[in-house]
């Protein structure tokens, strides 16, 4: 792969109606801290909370010295070399270990970059991302369902 080969990764927030879904392209290089802060900025989020990306058994986030059996150094793993590494097109994103909300990344494709475009950059929305400290799935459930109630 050249350096400069781009991703596009579907991201879709797991165990919510209707569907949430963002397209992004990023460089296939990118850093999995530098992927997390795409990702809050598609999903329209303040990167208020602990995040960690996960394929199969790993998983890469803000270490903490105090826990030792906690995600590896998000700022240390390359999307290319992880991905290689475990032999996959597909990862999962948790965001806000409290609310819980997971997604799934699939790599959809990868391309040369387009002359003049600038990534990562945001392709493609689907649905509106829930607001943050809702509880979650559950907790926008819940939310949807008073809101019903009210409406006259």
């Amino acid at each position: 792969m050249s350096p400069e080969t781009i991703a596009r990764i579907k991201v879709t927030l797991n165990d919510v109606e209707p569907e949430v879904l963002r397209r992004i392209e990023v460089p296939f290089d990118i850093r999995l801290d530098r992927l997390h802060l795409t990702i809050q900025a598609a999903m329209g989020w303040s990167n208020m909370h602990l995040y960690e990306i996960r394929g199969r058994d790993v998983g890469w986030g803000i270490p903490d010295p105090d826990w030792g059996d906690g995600p590896l150094d998000a700022r240390k793993a390359r999307l290319d070399d992880v991905l290689e590494d475990l032999g996959t097109k597909t990862l999962r994103y948790l965001y806000d270990f409290g609310d819980g909300w997971e997604h799934t990344l699939k790599i959809e494709r990868l391309a040369d970059p387009q002359p003049g475009v600038g990534y990562p950059r945001l392709i493609e929305v689907s649905g509106r991302s829930p607001p943050e400290d809702v509880g979650g799935p559950l907790g926008l459930c819940r939310t949807h369902r008073s809101n019903r109630r009210r409406q006259p």
